[in-house]
């Protein structure tokens, strides 16, 4: 049976609550994946993906950046939330790190074993935290914004790294994949960048239905982005390296 717990932690001296899911029917410390939400924050799309991570055996954290578990109620809302952190983003390098601590301190986590993944807004967010986090196993990007921060010395990421990138999202630029793809490089990083014909901005969530913004659902892309995440989590938490 799925379980789940709201869960408060403070960033800056804010107080965070984010959504633990495990499943209760497996005992013992069990790999840990941290969730980024997307610009609306931690929202029911989000909820019900840590379900399916906690159903496929993990401890599914949903993290908070907004505070207080805020979720967007229109589009200008969130973009009004989101606009801080684009400008400022050391506010998503303390927020990541703050939620990835907090759920590396779970009981039913294996700190050991640790992996984040995000949507959109939360794609950049998981791509931050790689950068400055050495906790971790890997990340996932699931359509993602992709811009590097400014500033990040660049130290080698022990993180691994898998971009799910939809070849019709119109958020992204070519330049910024070209700047993406070289900073791996640089970096030294285990890295995989799959660009998704067809696929456009959203593919993941069943709401997106704005095809003249181009953000769109694709159900299989959908299922096989999914897929390809349970099979690189697999290998990421095999231990075998």
């Amino acid at each position: 049976m799925i379980s789940k717990r709201e869960i408060a932690y403070e960033t800056d001296g804010k107080r965070m609550l984010g959504l633990l899911a495990w499943d209760d029917a497996r005992t013992g410390p069990r790999p840990g994946i941290l969730v980024a939400h997307t610009y609306a924050g931690r929202n029911a799309f989000v909820e019900s993906r840590i379900e399916e991570l906690a159903a496929l055996g993990y401890a599914a954290f949903a993290l908070d950046l907004y505070g207080e578990g805020k979720v967007a109620g229109a589009p200008a809302e969130a973009e009004a939330l989101l606009r801080p952190f684009l400008e400022d983003r050391a506010l998503i390098e303390r927020g990541m790190l703050s939620a990835l601590a907090t759920l590396a301190a779970l009981p039913e986590v294996d700190d050991d074993r640790l992996a984040a993944e995000g949507f959109c807004f939360g794609g950049l967010c998981v791509l931050d935290l790689a950068r400055v986090s050495d906790d971790l196993r890997g990340v996932v990007s699931f359509h993602g914004l992709l811009r590097p921060p400014a500033g990040v010395p660049n130290r080698p990421m022990k993180s691994r790294v898998l971009v799910l990138h939809g070849e019709r999202d119109p958020l992204i630029e070519a330049e910024e994949i070209s700047a993406l793809t070289a900073e791996f490089e640089t970096r030294d990083t285990d890295w995989i960048f799959m660009r998704l014909g067809r696929a456009a901005h959203a593919f993941t969530n069943p709401a997106a239905a704005e095809p003249e913004r181009g953000v769109v659902y694709e159900p299989r892309t959908d299922r096989l982005t999914r897929a390809w995440a349970q099979t690189y989590y697999a290998e990421l938490f095999s231990d075998r390296r």
